[in-house]
C-alpha cells in the first residue's frame, strides 16, 4: 500500500501493533521513544520488569522485546514504510535494544521491500497465547516448511520434534513445572504478575480468565499461572495425547540472538495464524539452567534453545491485557 504521512497518530499504531506481541508473563517490558529529527523509534528495556528468579539473565525478557519489533517492522511495511533496524546500536547502555528509522517509500518498485512482513499485518490482532486444548489434526508438512522459513528469515531455526523425542521433552516441561511449583521465590513472581479480574482492572500480567483448563490427565502441558491455587469454577479436559512441539533454536546465546529469537517467533506465531492455528509456550525447561543444557542435546538439533513453542487447530486463546500506549511511548519534540 501506498505510504501514509508519518504523524503521531501513525507512530501510536505502529507501538500500538507493536505491543501486541507476547512477552514472559505478559510483563510487556519495553519503552519506546520516537526522534522527530531523525524520524527514528528506540525500542529499550524497561529493566523493571524482569524476572530475577526466572530470567536472571534476561534472556527471556530479550525474546519478549524482539517479538515486539517484529510487530513494528510488520506495521511499518503494511504502512508503506522502510524500517531500518540497528539491534543493540549503544554498547555502553544496554537497555537500547534497538532503532528503527522510518523513511516513506518513494515510488513503486518492483518487489517492494519487506512484502512479505507486510502480510503478516492483520495477525497481530488475532494472534492470542491459547492455554486450551488443541485437536489431533496434524499439521501439513507444506505448513511446517513456512513456519520454519519465517524463522529463517529472521537467523533462527525452527523444527518441530520427531516423535521419538517427544516423550523426552514432555517430560523436561513437567519436571521444571514441578521446580516451579515447589520453589517459594518463583511462585512469589509468578504470582505478582497473575491478575485477579474481580479486583483489579488488568493492563500487564496474565488474567486469571487466560489461565485455561487444567489437565484432566494431569499430563500438563502449558505453565499453570494458578500454581498451587484452586481456582474455583476452572475447567478440566483433556488435552491432546501427542502435542505437537517444535523448538527454536540460534547459533549463539547472547542478547543480540535472543533479540533475533523473539523476531523470529512473532514470525513464525504470525505465519501460523495465517494458516489458522493457534500456539502457546512450554518455557519451563529453558528457566532451569541444568534442564535448558538437557535439551541441547544433539539428537535434539544444533544450537541455542530459546522456544518451545506448542502448535495445533483448536480455541484461539483470550486476549490479554496491554498497557495503554500513552505508557509506553514518548514522542521528543
Amino acid at each position: 500500500m501506498p505510504a501514509q504521512p508519518l504523524d503521531d497518530t501513525m507512530l501510536k499504531e505502529l507501538v500500538a501493533d507493536a505491543t501486541a506481541a507476547p512477552s514472559m508473563h505478559n510483563a510487556q517490558p519495553w519503552r519506546f521513544r520516537y526522534g522527530r529529527a531523525g524520524r527514528t523509534l528506540t525500542l529499550r528495556a524497561e529493566f523493571d520488569r524482569e524476572m530475577p528468579e526466572a530470567d536472571p539473565s534476561t534472556r527471556g525478557l530479550h525474546v519478549g522485546c524482539g517479538a515486539a519489533l517484529l510487530n513494528l517492522r510488520v506495521s511499518a511495511s503494511y504502512r508503506g514504510l522502510d524500517a531500518l533496524t540497528t539491534l543493540l546500536p549503544v554498547p555502553i547502555d544496554p537497555a537500547v535494544l534497538a532503532t528503527v528509522r522510518l523513511a516513506e517509500r518513494r515510488g513503486v518498485p518492483a518487489q517492494p521491500p519487506d512484502a512479505a512482513l507486510a502480510v503478516l499485518h492483520p495477525a497481530i490482532r488475532d494472534r492470542h497465547t491459547s492455554r486450551f486444548p488443541f485437536d489431533d489434526r496434524v499439521i501439513p508438512d507444506d505448513v511446517r516448511a513456512r513456519l520454519a522459513d519465517a524463522a529463517l528469515a529472521e537467523e533462527a531455526d525452527f523444527s518441530f520434534l520427531p516423535p521419538e523425542h517427544l516423550e523426552r521433552v514432555l517430560a523436561l516441561i513437567r519436571d521444571a513445572e514441578g521446580f516451579d511449583l515447589s520453589d517459594p521465590a518463583r511462585d512469589a513472581e509468578q504470582r505478582y504478575w497473575t491478575r485477579d479480574t474481580q479486583v483489579e482492572a488488568a493492563v500487564d500480567g496474565v488474567p486469571d480468565y487466560a489461565f485455561g483448563p487444567t489437565d484432566a490427565s494431569g499430563r500438563s502441558i502449558n505453565r499453570d499461572f494458578a500454581g498451587t491455587d484452586v481456582v474455583p469454577g476452572r475447567a478440566h479436559a483433556l488435552f491432546e495425547d501427542r502435542p505437537q512441539l517444535a523448538l527454536l533454536r540460534t547459533v549463539r546465546d547472547r542478547p543480540v540472538n535472543w533479540l533475533c529469537a523473539g523476531q523470529a517467533l512473532e514470525r513464525v506465531l504470525l505465519t501460523a495464524v495465517r494458516h489458522g492455528l493457534v500456539a502457546s509456550f512450554a518455557t519451563q525447561p529453558l528457566e532451569w539452567p541444568e534442564l535448558r543444557r538437557l535439551l541441547r542435546d544433539p539428537a535434539l538439533g544444533a544450537g541455542h534453545l530459546q522456544m518451545i513453542v506448542r502448535l495445533g487447530y483448536g480455541p484461539e486463546g483470550p486476549y490479554a491485557p496491554r498497557r495503554p500506549v500513552s505508557e509506553v511511548l514518548t514522542i521528543e519534540p
